[in-house]
């Protein structure tokens, strides 16, 4: 994978201050992590993609070396965070990729939002509200989305355990957990640890109440734009591309072989193959 010269640098957008890193030159190409990651996630895959892009990879809202407020987590906010640096950065059309719950900020972002998107790929995530075929299989485990919506007891179950707790699904969710090596590992840890990290981060998982609407709002219009769907075959597999080809016209999916949740990491080759063809 090639290296890249990694710029850190922080913006105040939309009330609170948002981290990034950003490399390379060329059309915008903006990376969005999810929960249990930080931009951090992206690092195997930043260097190739700057041989091409101008990449911008932030800490979302609550996450990394972001600020945390105490409000504005439903991902239509989110997704104005994200528009707000894009606009900082002096940039309008981008291509855009999301992972896990970065998947629905980019989805409300092109779709509730309606800022400009060229390309949309979505990486082991879904959009909600809206009908698709899903595996039955996988009800059992996303058991930790109702359990993180509860107030104030996973903050209070995880304070000084927030290795333990992490741990669980940097393994149970991979197909591979050693993709996941100790310098992110501890990159990660690092950043949930810290005050008011874990509670921000639940809080992703308390705007159902908005984020469900805000999603089946924005479905009632197809994305026309590209979009790619990945799933890992140890993991969503082909659901991904049912959900997109629920909301999108134009809909590419594969299911990655030999890999689970946290694609960037655990298959960066493969995963960096689809992106560039379909990026380009």
């Amino acid at each position: 994978m090639g290296e890249a010269q990694l710029v850190h640098d922080a913006r105040s957008v939309n009330g609170m201050t948002m981290h990034y890193v950003r490399a390379g030159e060329g059309p915008p190409l903006v990376l969005l992590h999810g929960w249990g990651s930080t931009w951090f996630m992206w690092r195997k895959l930043i260097g190739p993609l700057s041989e091409h892009y101008t990449v911008i990879a932030p800490d979302l809202r609550g996450i990394g070396d972001s600020s945390k407020p105490a409000g504005g987590y439903d991902k239509t906010t989110i997704a104005t965070d994200v528009r707000a640096l894009v606009e900082e950065l002096g940039f309008d059309a981008i291509r855009l990729v999301g992972h896990d719950w970065g998947g629905p900020v980019a989805y409300l972002y092109a779709a509730g939002l309606k800022a400009p998107v060229e390309r949309l790929a979505m990486l082991e995530t879904l959009v909600f509200g809206v009908d698709y075929e899903f595996d039955l299989r996988l009800e059992g485990e996303l058991w930790h989305n109702a359990f993180h919506a509860v107030a104030d007891l996973p903050e209070a179950m995880t304070v000084g355990r927030e290795r333990t707790y992490l741990s669980y699904f940097w393994e149970r969710n991979a197909y591979n957990a050693s993709a996941i090596e100790p310098e992110a590992i501890e990159e990660y840890v690092r950043c949930y640890s810290g005050l008011g990290a874990m509670r921000a981060g639940f809080n992703w998982y308390r705007t159902m109440d908005q984020d469900l609407p805000a999603m089946q709002e924005a479905a009632r219009t197809k994305l026309t734009m590209p979009v790619l769907a990945l799933g890992g075959d140890a993991s969503l597999g082909g659901t991904p591309g049912n959900a997109m080809r629920a909301v999108a016209e134009n809909v590419e999916s594969a299911v990655i072989e030999r890999c689970g949740h946290w694609m960037p990491e655990e298959q960066p080759a493969a995963t960096l193959d689809r992106l560039l063809t379909f990026l380009a």
